[in-house]
């Protein structure tokens, strides 16, 4: 399983790890895990639930883990900006505007249903290839089909 962090919550320009399953069926059928840091402390209308993230997601990162450097999960993906959309209101094609849901929503929605979780403090970084192999023990495809 993997931990909560311990303590806070994300802070801007934090270093994160996404760990999921982009694209099924179009690219590998193994766990994905990309790289990208923390950009915005809120969400659209500033969205205090949901934190930015510059780490490309696509179809298939929703519900996968977003981990610290330390190796403890600080959101879970959730949305993506739609660039289409964006483009066509502004001119202007967005970049890596990804959103996670905060640590402490997270907390607020396990506490509420009941789901057991643990916490640990974030004492050495670990490399990313050590954070990656931690996602990957942890992380499974789950695929919902008509």
């Amino acid at each position: 399983a993997l931990y909560l962090r311990q303590g806070r919550g994300v802070r801007l320009a934090d270093s994160v790890l996404v760990a999921g399953y982009p694209l099924t069926g179009l690219l590998s059928s193994a766990l994905n895990a990309t790289l990208g840091s923390v950009s915005a402390l809120a969400g659209p209308a500033n969205d205090r639930r949901v934190f930015q993230i510059t780490a490309p997601v696509q179809p298939g990162n929703s519900g996968g883990p977003v981990i610290d450097s330390f190796g403890n999960v600080v959101g879970v993906v959730v949305s993506k900006l739609d660039a289409v959309e964006v483009a066509r209101l502004t001119g202007d094609i967005p970049q890596n505007v990804n959103f996670a849901i905060s640590l402490g929503t997270l907390q607020a929605f396990l506490d509420a249903n009941d789901v057991d979780y643990q916490k640990r403090a974030s004492s050495a970084t670990k490399s990313n290839a050590d954070v990656a192999e931690i996602a990957r023990a942890a992380t499974v495809q789950i695929e919902c089909r008509n």
